[in-house]
């Protein structure tokens, strides 16, 4: 039984790490930790999980966390670098959810998330867990960046094209939608319910932090892409993630089956489900599972690719779990094979 630790356990992404590995066969949550909320019971900030653990969170200590298998990071950025590698070198396998370790250039992270880093040791060797892309290598890494939710939409619909070597032919727009829950549990102005609720907005347009995230992802599969423009916005639901991508191709590459070749890449794929020709998914077909759902509109030139995930699941806390199966040579659909739920 993997033994397993959560730091950071109290937000969206670490209760939903919790939900997830209560159910995992092949492992057991042995410690939840969190900078606050001491000795509070895990049922008692999460009734959800009555009569389904006794866990209490429990201060970081490293001494702890060093005698796990693996410890999940779903905390702010900044938090798994300062812990990453006295964790690694202890043979302990970290999945960090926070971007720490989603870009490698050190200045670029800087650049972005306005601090510095401070192991850049760490970000040579951490492998990007995009878990359908980056699979072989994911088998045997021992320091886990998960994907940001947006990249995970993006670069899941456009690796289809990478496969076939289907470039782009000048700009690809990403069109991003998110339920509010993708903002995190920290209390905020802009997220209130007064302020979200029977409104939509868009934000980040003068350059978001998983933009350079999506472009090294692009790079890293080997499309060709001249320029991203990558909108994200937010909706008034709780959870749930669309994006829409406009790619314009070759006269030679818009007279192939595009529809057929996103199929042939995904056949085997537990967790991607490509639509057929005409329809096209919703939020509520993936709510509270690890599915993405594909749907495809192809005029000559012209590619729509609507993209839809759970932000906390497979935009976040699923992926996380998976790609844990995958370092660790388990079933990859241990913990993660829930059904939708609908309505």
């Amino acid at each position: 039984m993997v033994q397993v630790g959560i730091v950071g356990a109290t937000g969206y992404t670490g209760s939903e790490l919790i939900r997830l590995l209560l159910s995992h066969s092949g492992a057991q949550i042995c410690c939840v930790a969190s900078r606050s909320n001491h000795g509070t019971k895990v049922s008692q900030m999460f009734p959800q999980f009555a009569g389904l653990t006794s866990l209490e969170f429990e201060p970081i200590e490293m001494d702890r966390l060093k005698a796990l298998d693996v410890v999940f990071f779903a905390t702010p950025h900044g938090v798994a670098m300062e812990y990453a590698p006295k964790l690694t070198s202890a043979g302990v396998l970290v999945v960090d959810l926070a971007a720490d370790y989603r870009i490698k250039d050190a200045g670029e992270f800087t650049r972005w998330y306005g601090m510095e880093h401070s192991d850049p040791a760490g970000l040579a060797v951490a492998v990007y867990g995009l878990s359908e892309v980056n699979r072989e290598a994911l088998k045997s890494a021992r320091l886990i960046a998960n994907p940001g939710c947006y990249p995970t939409t993006a670069l899941l619909g456009l690796y289809p094209l990478a496969v076939n070597q289907l470039h782009p032919v000048g700009q690809v727009i990403i069109d991003a939608k998110s339920g509010v829950s993708g903002a995190g549990k920290k209390v905020s102005e802009s997220n209130l319910y007064t302020e979200v609720t029977d409104s939509f907005k868009a934000y980040g347009l003068g350059g978001h932090r998983h933009q350079p995230e999506i472009v090294d992802g692009l790079r890293d599969m080997g499309l060709r892409v001249e320029n991203v423009r990558f909108t994200p916005h937010l909706v008034p639901m709780v959870r749930g993630m669309l994006s829409t991508i406009y790619v314009t191709l070759s006269a030679e590459d818009g007279a192939r089956d595009i529809h057929a070749l996103f199929r042939e890449c995904y056949k085997d794929e537990a967790f991607i489900d490509v639509l057929d020709q005409g329809q096209f998914p919703e939020t509520r077909s993936v709510r509270g599972s690890n599915r993405l759902k594909v749907g495809i509109y192809q005029d000559k030139t012209q590619l729509t690719i609507v993209v839809v995930q759970d932000n906390l699941v497979k935009g976040a806390a699923g992926q996380a779990v998976q790609n844990m199966n995958l370092a660790l040579g388990l079933n990859e659909s241990l913990g993660v094979s829930q059904i939708p739920l609908s309505p």
